[in-house]
């Protein structure tokens, strides 16, 4: 290496990421195993992930943070359903009280890492997103952060016609700061968790906002304010208080998807009551709140008190069911031949998928394309090396399932440690039956299936969305089993032996 260059730096585990996920498994490697090293290389400016990015008016979770706050940090804030400001100040606590501030490198993202069997180790190469500037990381392992979504744009179809349109026309991961909308006609197309959080938020100041949507969802209210959360805490202290209401929304969530699961047709009719006593009689519910397919083959939508109803009784906002013909001078022409005329046009129109932020990856010189892989466990790729990521749960809170990862995380570098191995490579039988990772409706989802990893159809090698399933599996069951090869030398053949011979 010439004597003018920066030698590489070295840690245990690089961690991509600085949002819900790269922060909570740096706290699980601060406290369980506090003599390994880590770093957190994050894109952006900021730590926070998607509470940081998105500037949206009226952002906030679409999960109690009973649950989607960390299971060792108890959410102390009387909102359950939480802005997202709330949100940063809560994770922003989590860094300080770990003492994680000077584990994390802003500005910076990972361009790609190559894994050398020769070395045990991954060279990873990261760029300044200011200046250009490359640097070199050598890391024993990798656990990726950066969740599932693409950072740098959002999704918005090829609309016919919307050079036509002299207004706005704004997707909300790319919301104007300076962007005045009192006053204005605004059409957010869209009708999932951002357009019915859009729609209450945009009418405190606009003058009317339509939702316009070409399938409805499923909106359930669900209270702001956790009032028995609130009293276990009163009477019960931080701690205790937050084990007791936490344990009760995982059942809660669990139960509700399990009924709508069992019994599409008492849930549909569930959620219809509740939608028509919050709107007007006279408001036609099966026109716009009716999907065509069963709870919770999407994600349900939940509103904070209702917020969205009521804002639609008040006459501030209104709910449009049909499909876009072209943009005009004037806003929407739709096929049924109605003109929706507009100021402001906003496209809640979906999220793009981009696993593990578009990293370039290669095993000892041969690319990873991942929709070759399979995931082990929800954690590993099979045939991959030393490699960890977090994808959290679709149908519950996101970080249910990716605390429980961390856990497991450290449990194998642990079990590593204590054997003297170097790698680890989770191996799937020849043949092995695979089927999309994700098994799940959304538009998002469906769209990027083709570019993501597979999943099994047993064992390990499943994607499992049951968060008492996986606390099982994650956290009881054994570390290992006989899927995964072990290495101890510097080779990939040298002493790599069975998980069933390490125990």
């Amino acid at each position: 290496m010439p004597s003018h260059e920066t030698p590489p730096t070295t840690v245990d585990v690089l961690i991509i990421g600085a949002g819900i996920s790269g922060i909570g498994a740096a706290r699980y490697l601060h406290t369980e195993l506090p003599s390994k090293t880590f770093t957190i290389i994050e894109a952006r400016d900021a730590a926070g992930g998607t509470w940081d990015l998105f500037r949206y008016p009226g952002i906030r979770s679409d999960s109690d943070l009973l649950t989607f706050g960390y299971e060792f940090k108890p959410w102390r804030d009387e909102q359950a359903i939480a802005d997202a400001d709330r949100i940063l100040a809560y994770l922003h606590e989590t860094i300080e009280e770990n003492g994680l501030t000077e584990q994390i490198r802003y500005r910076q993202r990972v361009v790609s890492a190559s894994w050398s069997s020769a070395t045990s180790q991954w060279t990873v190469q990261i760029e300044h997103t200011e200046t250009g500037r490359r640097s070199t990381i050598l890391a024993g392992w990798i656990f990726a952060g950066s969740g599932y979504y693409r950072y740098d744009e959002g999704y918005t179809p090829d609309f016919v016609g919307v050079d036509r349109f002299p207004g706005p026309v704004i997707h909300p991961q790319h919301w104007p700061e300076d962007l005045d909308y009192a006053g204005q006609r605004i059409v957010v197309i869209g009708s999932g968790a951002t357009a019915v959080t859009l729609l209450p938020a945009l009418a405190e100041q606009a003058e009317h906002v339509t939702m316009l949507q070409r399938t409805p969802s499923y909106v359930l209210p669900i209270p702001r304010e956790d009032a028995l959360a609130n009293a276990a805490r009163k009477y019960l202290g931080d701690e205790r208080g937050y084990v007791l209401a936490r344990g009760k929304n995982i059942l809660q969530q669990r139960l509700l998807f399990e009924f709508c699961q069992r019994f599409p047709k008492a849930a549909r009719k569930m959620i219809r009551g509740v939608n028509a006593k919050f709107l007007s009689d006279d408001f036609p519910v099966d026109e716009h709140f009716n999907p065509p397919y069963d709870p919770w083959d999407q994600r349900l939508c939940f509103v904070p008190d209702g917020d969205m109803f009521r804002t639609i009784r008040s006459g501030k906002a209104s709910v449009v069911t049909d499909r876009i013909a072209t943009f005009t001078e004037k806003g929407l022409l739709l096929e049924s031949g109605r003109e929706l005329e507009a100021d402001i046009i906003v496209t809640a129109t979906g999220l793009n998928l981009r696993l593990l932020g578009g990293v370039a990856l290669d095993v000892d010189g041969d690319p990873v394309n991942l929709p070759d892989h399979v995931i082990y466990r929800g954690i590993m790729l099979d045939g991959v090396p030393n490699f960890a990521m977090a994808i959290g749960y679709t149908n519950s809170s996101w970080t249910l399932k990716v605390g429980l990862l961390c856990e497991y995380f450290c449990k194998l570098l642990d079990h590593m440690d204590a054997h003297g191995y170097r790698s680890v490579t989770p191996q799937r039988d020849p043949g092995m039956a695979t089927r999309p990772a994700l098994a799940f409706g959304a538009g998002y989802v469906q769209r990027s299936l083709a570019d993501l990893p597979k999943q099994g159809v047993d064992g390990p090698w499943t994607m499992s969305m049951s968060y008492f399933e996986d606390r099982k599996r994650l956290r009881k069951g054994d570390i290992v089993d006989r899927f995964l090869r072990f290495g101890r030398g510097a080779t990939r053949d040298d002493a790599e032996v069975s998980a069933t011979a390490a125990r």
